[in-house]
């Protein structure tokens, strides 16, 4: 379906953003590791709902099968979006990363994006997703600081995708970049503290 006109694509954008919003919000590593009888994973670690938090629980398996989910529903969130066009992918999207960040099932209180970012990525230009990989997986093997790489990775990418003259993802990932870097700052606060918590620590 081709949008023509703002008033005839108001609507379509409202519809995926809602849609992406609510599967987003879908709290996979809370569901995960409550199924396998661990409990709350909020009550652990950093808090966090994400596959890192998820890790501290000591179930490998548990980890990557929540990275894996919260990377899917963004990129389903995009690709059955997609043939609405462009502007609601990027809709969808940024209602994705907006449901899994605040989703409304848990308080508004969400993970930090991480995983359901990639999702994004790899729907919306995958070789910006390299970009992404190739980063935190540096950083992360380096130093050990899931964080860290996180956070390195969201610089690079919208950088890789301004380049790349993708202009439309390029600013879509600026904002969830930044959104990136707010829910990490009190991981940045202890990065230059010295005590964050590195990959595989228990909770």
């Amino acid at each position: 379906m081709d949008v023509t006109s703002w008033s005839a694509s108001l609507p379509i954008l409202l519809a995926a953003l809602v849609f992406g919003y609510l599967l987003g919000s879908i709290p996979f590593g809370f569901i995960i590791t409550r199924s396998a009888g661990l409990g709350d994973v909020r009550k652990i670690g950093s808090g966090n709902i994400g596959a890192t938090n998820v890790l501290r629980t000591g179930r490998k398996g548990l980890a990557a099968l929540t990275l894996l989910l919260d990377a899917l529903k963004g990129t389903a969130a995009v690709l059955l979006a997609s043939s609405y066009g462009p502007d609601a992918a990027v809709a969808a999207g940024l209602g994705a990363f907006l449901g899994h960040l605040f989703p409304v099932w848990l308080g508004f209180k969400g993970g930090k994006g991480v995983a359901t970012y990639l999702g994004i990525l790899i729907a919306l230009a995958w070789s910006a997703a390299l970009v992404f990989a190739v980063a935190w997986l540096l950083v992360a093997f380096i130093t050990r600081y899931s964080s860290l790489a996180a956070l390195v990775a969201a610089i690079c990418v919208p950088i890789a995708l301004f380049v790349s003259g993708q202009l439309l993802p390029a600013q879509l990932f600026t904002l969830l970049s930044l959104l990136v870097f707010w829910k990490h700052r009190a991981n940045i606060v202890r990065l230059l503290q010295g005590n964050e918590s590195r990959i595989g620590a228990r909770g």
